[in-house]
This record gives C-alpha cells, structure tokens and sequence, in this order.
C-alpha cells in the first residue's frame, strides 16, 4: 500500500444496487493504494451481492452493535473501531476521493484530528446547481458540511458518537471539539459527489431542514424568511427582487471563497432565491415534524438533529458499548 498512514471507511446501506458497478469501479481503484473498510447494513440478500462483487478486494463487514436509530452513525463507528491505520476517510458511497487529494492528507492532518473538506458534484443537473446554492451559502458563513470527514482514529474510537441524531457530520466535529480535539475547516480541498437523482433530491429538503434544530440560531433566522415573505408580497412586492439579489450576493460570496469559482458555475449561485424559498417552507414542515414526534427514521422516528449541548456531557457517561 502506498499510504500506509490512511484507512478507507465507508457505511454503507442499500435497498436497491443501481450504482453497484459504478461503485465497485471506484473502490477497485482506491484498493490498490489504501486499505479500505466497507460496512454495511443491507439487508441480507442485498449484502451477499456487495460482498461477491467486492470479494478479495476490500473488507466487507456487518456493522457493530451501537446504540441510537442513525445506522449511518452505527456503521461509521464501527469502521473507525476497525480501522487498521491512524486516519481514516469516512465518506459516503457517492462520494469520490482522487488520488491527489488522498496523497495530501498525511501532511494536512499533521497536529490535527478531524478535517472537513468540501464537497462538489461532478455534473450539474439542474438540481445539483440548486443544492449547490444551499453549499454556496453555507461556505459564506462558517462553513459546509460535506459527506466526507478525515478523522484521527483515536480521537473517535472506541467511544464512538451519539448515534440517535439525524445532523450526524455536525454531532461528530462537535464530539471531537469537546474532546480537545483539533478541527481543520479545508474549503480548498475539493472532493467530487456525484449528484443524486431528481427523486432522492426531493426527499431530502425537509430532513435537510430539520438539521437546523442543531443550529438554534439559523433556525429562528430562516422560520423569519416565511412571514417576511408573506409581508412583502402583500405590501412590498417590489422588495422581492431586492432580497432575492441579496441572497445571490451571499451565494457569489460563498463560490468566491478558497478558489471556488473555478470549481462551482457561477450559475448556481443564481439558484439562491430558489432555496431560500425552498428552506422558508421546508423550515416550518420540519417543524411540524418536531412537534408530531421527530423525523421518521426506519421503523421509528428521530427527535434531535444533534445533541443539545447541555446533555452531551451525560450522554457521554452514560453509553454503554455493546463490543
């Protein structure tokens, strides 16, 4: 192996294997130079496909037993226990790490334990350049969070992260900030994710929402974008446009960031408006969801987005890990 310092994990749990060639393509090419753990909570049909196809090439393994309903969190800890080098990329299966970027990593992480990169699909359907609106924005202020962390293994494990939250990025860059841990924003380094489909874009806008209860303060700014909304419309309809050249100056803002023009097309930043719009509705939908109980979550629901602050001192203390 020719990076000896870096494991691979990625959780994985699939209902349907559209993408498997896809996906085996991509972690034949990674198996040559790094090790690379695949954990996988598929059902059990579903997983003897992965492992036929994967066979020899990577390590395929069941998740271990963790408390809390995020598999995702279920499956990550699990890898990073695992794990057989001291840092690990944990990525999500759209995600793709280049060569270069994995050969950066040794040096970036020196006296750091968790770096953030950024994300940036790697064609641009029409939704795509949407959602990069809502990265752009993102990057105007403290940062996005993308579907790829680079951790120190031994500042998560064995301890893991409170796996009942849905914002589970944000849970862990929070677990290992309270640890003392060293986090390193990189919104230069730029990893390509393929776009999801139309479908899986349009099931994701309320749970993305929802992730604002993780961020009390974002939330009561956009629950405010409705009713303003709703006020200018009827008395100021021409301020419209203002706001809505004010949320692309924002957006123009986040894509000048760290060399991001030469990565986002300045197109996206045009969708703003739309997302703004899209999250002062979707806002007030995750908050019904909050009130009717969480957001559903397999066969149940999930309440927080990420833990409060205030009990994640307890929590901490009181899990218990089921080796």
């Amino acid at each position: 192996m020719s990076r000896p310092d870096l494991e691979y994990v990625l959780p994985l749990r699939w209902s349907a294997d559209a993408d498997l060639a896809d996906l085996t393509g991509y972690l034949a090419e990674l198996a040559r130079s790094i090790d690379v753990t695949v954990v996988d909570g598929s059902d059990p049909e579903a997983f003897r496909r992965h492992h036929e196809a994967w066979a020899g090439t990577v390590r395929h393994v069941r998740p271990q037993p963790w408390p809390g309903r995020n598999g995702k969190v279920r499956n990550v800890v699990s890898g990073v226990r695992l794990a057989r080098h001291p840092l690990v990329v944990v990525a999500d299966d759209d995600v793709r790490w280049a060569p270069d970027e994995l050969d950066r990593l040794p040096g970036l992480m020196e006296g750091v334990d968790l770096l953030v990169p950024q994300n940036v699909f790697t064609s641009w359907p029409w939704h795509a350049r949407w959602d990069t609106a809502r990265q752009l924005v993102n990057r105007a202020g403290p940062g996005d969070y993308p579907g790829t962390l680079v951790v120190r293994r031994d500042r998560l494990a064995p301890d893991g992260y409170e796996g009942d939250v849905l914002f589970e990025n944000l849970e862990l860059i929070r677990t290992i900030k309270d640890r003392g841990g060293v986090v390193r924003r990189a919104p230069w380094l730029y990893v390509g994710r393929r776009p999801p489909s139309a479908a899986h874009f349009w099931s994701q806008r309320v749970r993305q929402a929802y992730d604002d209860f993780a961020q009390p303060g974002r939330l009561a700014t956009e629950a405010g974008l409705l009713p303003l909304l709703l006020v200018l419309c009827l008395r100021r309809p021409r301020a419209l446009v203002g706001l809505a050249l004010a949320a692309v100056l924002v957006a123009e803002a986040g894509r000048r960031r760290a060399g991001g023009t030469s990565r986002f097309p300045a197109s996206s930043a045009w969708w703003a408006p739309v997302w703004f719009a899209e999250r002062a509705v979707c806002v007030w939908l995750a908050i019904g969801r909050r009130l009717t109980g969480g957001v559903r979550y397999g066969d149940g629901r999930i309440v927080h987005a990420a833990t409060p602050r205030r009990r994640r001192s307890s929590l901490r203390a009181e899990r218990t890990i089921d080796a």
